[in-house]
């Protein structure tokens, strides 16, 4: 996915309120699906990675304009580039609203792994017949089929009824749509393929305010990809590798992960892990996109503002992406006044990069994008406390910069939705645990569309990248299950260690486990920050956990109000600080030695001591320092995992009888039986049985009766006073017993 919330402002009474005060929710890059931040395994907001030090260091926005400088007046306040902050706000209008919304992702933005039926096609083609995002979809179909198929896809992918069904839940009053840049100011294969596109977009404008819905138009491309990932438009950084792939027989393989780049501000030389030049035409023809937006839609009421760019990677230059923000600001607010101006955080959500920037502009926000997805495999104390976690950064946040939304979340807690990482493709290392294959969808647009259905005679076909995902014999990869605990036996949450991907039979606690991390979510971004939008609304195969949709029809978001008392209080545990981090007894030494010198080495501290420790005196000293870093760092996104030598646990206090009311676990009493008593009661058993057999067979069958009553072997029990007295009344008239003359 990969991996954002939002927070509205009132309009003027003049203006009809763009939404209804409802409910809302993730993505994390799940972008259209999310992509995973490239240089950690936890979702944003990151700690910034120590390893980079080719990124340009922050350096904090000055709060003071040049005293030469003097302003550019503006409606409402005066703008001043040099110190690129306002002032004189006179509306002041505040984000007194919370956003609970929606990603209408994979519509005007092709995404393989949402829309996966759009790609089938391209299954088992060769060198430049594949379509793995936006920009080659366009570029191998051409304009007139391209554009057949689009419009076929535009027409079923989202809908009234869809619209509709979205504002009568009570959960969501704001839509976030992914657009391209190519829609305004087309190019390249676009010219011609997205034809139409705009039209598609007026009339989900207009039913967005016909039933109470705002709208924030997020420029997810552009030329030259911001990011490298296939949500830009163009996955860059790509390569075919067939010549290499000969044995065992003739493949078509490519590359794309290792070379990834990203040319949008410019050319970026991988070997220095830096920019060579600028590219000033790219960033004019951004600005020209965000002019046409401004320029079309400046006057409709559902429209709640812009976001200029999307998931800008974190090795784009800060101060060229600074600049261009302030100056797509200005373009904005000189005719939409009141919209809204959302700022991705291009994978930096820290004071350091963004503290100042903008200060005292009305109606800027920070869009930060959060996903679970890309973490290690965990147990659920970890997701959930990691959800919760993000309070603290958000807060950070918010009161350094301002208003602050998570544009992107889901409720996915591993990496296995089918392509997710890339049209038949994966990251390196991804997926970290095997996952479930359920049949492969019908497709959404009818039975027309070519390469569907797929073809359940086939297992995975190519083209192949560097990692592996797709369908096989008609079956897709989804999302893993999650088991219920036998914590009566005090397995404490770890039986996701070895539980397999599809739950058996009466021990599946998905639906648990996702209701409770979903309402600690949705605490963590809206009870601190302005809110959020889910990624994604729907999903081409079944996936609940990137489906909002699917998330309410099966309970785990719930409808209506989001600000009850059961989601303001579901980190009650977590703010509590009821759970520590402590060294994984079943870890080697060497493992916990190195999490625990990594821990100091971050604080500034030496780790010499270390190798004098070993046995319990080295685990109890990794506990304390374990526990210490993840106290001090758990705001800002870090887990409770240092290379698998550490694990989360819950503190052993005294429970209240309502300590288990919010479902941690779905609890499945298994009770210890001594194997003595197993074998006493087979033995009655067999007694009874016999006993109950015999009494049966006496009174049922005659020939059974006579043959007991003339056995010689049991001559000495028949002819007893015990048995008489019990089984007269099955003896036949008459019957004295056997004598020797018979």
């Amino acid at each position: 996915m990969m991996p954002r919330s939002l927070a509205l402002a009132a309009i003027l009474s003049s203006l009809a309120d763009p939404f209804v005060a409802a409910k809302s929710t993730t993505k994390t890059t799940a972008t259209t699906k999310p992509p995973p931040p490239p240089t950690t395994d936890d979702p944003p907001p990151p700690i910034i990675d120590p390893t980079n030090t080719t990124s340009p260091t922050p350096s904090p926005t000055p709060n003071e304009p040049d005293p030469d400088d003097a302003g550019i007046k503006f409606h409402h306040f005066m703008a001043y580039s040099s110190s690129q902050t306002c002032a004189a706000d006179e509306h002041a209008l505040p984000f007194n609203n919370q956003i609970r919304g929606v990603n209408l992702g994979g519509w005007m933005v092709l995404e393989p792994w949402i829309t996966p039926s759009l790609f089938y096609q391209f299954l088992d083609k060769g060198v430049g017949e594949v379509g793995m995002d936006h920009y080659s979809f366009c570029e191998v179909l051409g304009p007139k089929e391209g554009n057949k198929q689009l419009r076929r896809h535009w027409e079923s992918w989202v809908t009234e009824d869809i619209v509709k069904e979205l504002a009568a839940s009570g959960a969501v009053n704001s839509l976030r749509v992914p657009v391209g840049d190519f829609m305004f100011e087309p190019y390249g294969p676009y010219v011609g393929c997205t034809d139409g596109a705009l039209d598609y977009l007026d009339t989900l404008l207009d039913w967005a305010r016909a039933y109470g819905l705002s709208v924030l138009l997020d420029v997810h491309t552009q030329r030259d990809s911001q990011n490298g990932f296939d949500n830009s438009g163009q996955s860059l950084g790509f390569q075919w590798t067939s010549g290499l792939s000969t044995y065992p027989r003739d493949l078509t393989t490519f590359q794309h992960w290792p070379i990834r780049s990203a040319n949008w501000m410019g050319k970026f030389d991988p070997n220095t892990v830096n920019y060579t030049d600028i590219n000033h035409d790219n960033i004019e023809h951004s600005l020209k996109v965000i002019q046409g937006i401004v320029d079309r839609y400046h006057d409709h009421p559902a429209v709640l503002g812009v976001e200029p760019v999307n998931e800008p990677w974190e090795l784009t230059p800060l101060k060229l992406l600074k600049t261009f923000y302030w100056d797509a600001y200005l373009i904005v607010k000189k005719q939409a006044p009141y919209w809204k101006f959302i700022m991705h955080d291009s994978f930096r959500f820290t004071p350091e990069t963004w503290g100042g920037f903008m200060k005292g502009c009305p109606d800027r926000a920070l869009d930060t994008h959060i996903y679970q997805a890309w973490m290690d495999p965990a147990s659920r104390l970890t997701f959930y406390n990691n959800a919760c976690a993000q309070k603290k950064q958000i807060a950070l946040m918010e009161r350094e910069f301002g208003p602050v939304i998570v544009g992107e979340w889901s409720l996915a807690t591993d990496n296995c939705a089918m392509w997710l990482n890339g049209f038949n493709d994966n990251l390196p290392g991804f997926p970290r645990s095997p996952c479930k294959y359920i049949p492969c969808s019908d497709p959404y647009m009818g039975d027309k569309q070519p390469g569907t259905p797929v073809d359940i005679g086939k297992p995975v076909q190519g083209p192949y990248g560097t990692g592996m995902s797709g369908p096989s014999f008609g079956l897709c990869p989804v999302d893993r299950d999650w088991m219920t605990e036998r914590y009566n036996r005090g397995e404490g949450g770890m039986t996701w260690v070895m539980s397999p991907p599809e739950a058996p039979r009466g021990r599946d606690g998905t639906d648990e486990v996702m209701k409770l991390l979903a309402l600690k979510k949705i605490s963590a971004f809206s009870g601190i920050g302005h809110g959020f939008y889910f990624w994604n609304f729907r999903t081409d195969l079944y996936e609940p956990q990137w489906s909002y949709m699917l998330a309410l029809e099966r309970g785990w978001i719930p409808k209506g109000n989001l600000n009850d008392e059961r989601i303001m209080n579901s980190c009650h545990r977590e703010d509590a600080g009821a759970f520590v981090c402590m060294a994984n007894r079943d870890a080697p030494e060497d493992s916990v030695r190195g999490g625990m010198a990594y821990a100091l080495e971050e604080e500034g501290k030496s780790s010499k001591y270390l190798d004098k420790l070993h046995g319990d005196d080295l685990y109890d000293e990794a506990d304390t320092i374990y526990a210490e870093f993840w106290n001090a760092h758990r705001g800002q996104g870090a887990t409770c995992d240092f290379g698998g030598a550490a694990t989360l646990q819950e503190e052993n206090k005294t429970r209240t009888e309502d300590y288990y009311t919010d479902d941690y676990y779905n609890v499945m009493e298994i009770h210890t039986f001594p194997v003595w008593k197993i074998v006493l009661l087979g033995i009655t058993g067999l007694l009874v049985g016999g006993l109950a057999g015999f009494t049966l067979a006496m009174k049922m069958s005659p020939k059974f009766n006579r043959a007991v009553r003339s056995s010689v072997m049991l001559r000495p029990v028949t002819s007893s006073k015990v048995f008489r007295q019990s089984f007269g009344n099955l003896i036949d008239v008459g019957y004295t017993g056997l004598s020797i003359d018979d």
